[in-house]
């Protein structure tokens, strides 16, 4: 949920529109986007609840062959998940000591446990979940993007690869009522656009703390929140609690209210570390709590941004890499020390180019995944290089640059033209484009 939001990458405090409009600074100084949705305050009554797809605008996405079942679930024509995400399932990066994500988790676990000892720890649900879990519950209104199948992973109409881990917040506030604190991690699968920052899985934390209305006011939950998550920040990058290395600013989350980022001063720049706020009272009720008895706060962070500017890593891709050259460089239990990521042999580029008239409906997100189909982690980013409207036939034509490189091996111009051909021949049947 906030940590979808907020996402937990780090970035300057530039504010262009849309929803991968925040920058985030990469562990070697660069400048890129985060992994975020981005939550425009409603225009009127508050956001709806509304099931799957049924509101939300129908986008061409591109043809996958669907299994009559999927780990278990029944799949029908809504189904999205492409084979290399499949293979993602199951790979627990988390639970792996010796991992950056899993050596970073243990040490928020262990922060939480040092303030709070009854807290539990969730690591290990499903990830496939429902659209009422996923979106409903949390107030996701039934237009926002983040319901498209452009944007989600469907394994039918009323079924997802979660998007955020909030999606089992409503379950673990109904599930054990005697909890009044608890974290969940895990892996999260979002279609995205391909550069060193995003990647169609990714890992988000995911905290909430509940009290009783008669012990606690709405204001004192939220300077116990703004207490507990500034001590985090500063476990995390040793630096003092202090209006000169921390500061709040208000934000809108349509499951929280209030709600609030926190940015930190580290490397000399102000930067978001994540989204938080006082869990909206249709949440607490869609958990079957009584908003009137019981409110609390929640927070959510994405571990792979936090991971790459703690550890110095510089390509998202490298957390699923099995090249000992990577895994070899973390011990478990090492956050303390911090270990800097040293890279090795970056092996040389091959640029392929896509022009292209689109279709009204022509959405990026569609082409993005159709190439991470084809050439999987060979593929190092798209951009976008030229868009243009013809004056007389108002037809739009872009141009995508594609980036081939592999990060264990140099890569042939002839086995690069060859996956380049399949993805040509896909956008013209799948996305009704029309070369240039």
């Amino acid at each position: 949920m906030l940590a979808a939001a907020a996402g937990a990458a780090l970035r300057r405090r530039a504010r262009p529109g849309g929803a991968l409009g925040r920058l985030a600074r990469g562990a070697a100084g660069r400048i890129v986007p985060q992994q975020r949705v981005r939550w425009p305050a409603p225009r009127g009554g508050a956001p709806g609840a509304a099931s799957g797809l049924a509101t939300v605008a129908p986008r061409r996405a591109a043809a996958v062959a669907a299994p009559e079942t999927f780990r278990g679930t029944a799949t029908d024509d809504k189904f999205n998940v492409p084979e290399g995400v499949q293979a993602k399932l199951g790979k627990d990066l988390l639970l792996k000591p010796a991992h950056p994500l899993g050596i970073l988790w243990v040490a928020i676990q262990d922060y939480f446990r040092s303030q709070d000892p009854s807290m539990k720890f969730f690591d290990s649900e499903v990830p496939i979940v429902s659209t009422t879990d996923c979106f409903d519950k949390l107030r996701v209104p039934p237009e926002h993007p983040s319901r498209s199948p452009s944007d989600t992973y469907y394994v039918n109409a009323e079924t997802v690869l979660r998007t955020h881990t909030s999606a089992h917040q409503c379950q673990f506030m109904s599930q054990y009522p005697e909890t009044t604190s608890f974290l969940c991690a895990g892996d999260v699968y979002r279609r995205d656009e391909i550069d060193a920052s995003h990647y169609p899985v990714f890992h988000q934390c995911e905290g909430v703390r509940l009290f009783n209305t008669a012990e606690k006011s709405v204001e004192d939950v939220k300077e116990d929140l703004k207490r507990t998550l500034e001590g985090l920040a500063a476990h995390l990058f040793q630096l003092k609690i202090g209006d000169d290395t921390m500061r709040w600013l208000d934000e809108y989350f349509p499951f929280t209210e209030p709600s609030l980022e926190l940015e930190i001063f580290y490397n000399d720049d102000w930067m978001e570390v994540l989204g938080c706020g006082v869990i909206h009272h249709d949440v607490l009720r869609n958990a079957g709590l009584d908003p009137g008895k019981v409110h609390g706060w929640a927070f959510g962070l994405g571990l792979e941004r936090l991971a790459m500017v703690l550890f110095g890593i510089p390509d998202i891709r490298l957390f699923w890499s099995e090249d000992p050259r990577f895994s070899g460089q973390f011990d478990a239990g090492s956050f303390a020390s911090k270990t800097k990521f040293k890279p090795f042999s970056k092996y040389p580029p091959v640029l392929k180019d896509i022009s292209m008239w689109i279709p009204a409906d022509f959405v990026d997100n569609d082409l993005f995944e159709m190439i991470r189909d084809e050439g999987g982690d060979q593929v190092e980013k798209v951009e976008l290089q030229d868009e243009f409207t013809h004056p007389k036939t108002q037809r739009t034509s872009k141009m995508f640059r594609v980036t081939w490189r592999d990060m264990s091996r140099t890569l042939t111009n002839e086995e690069v033209n060859t996956k380049h051909e399949k993805v040509l021949e896909r956008v013209v049947s799948e996305l009704q484009v029309e070369l240039r």
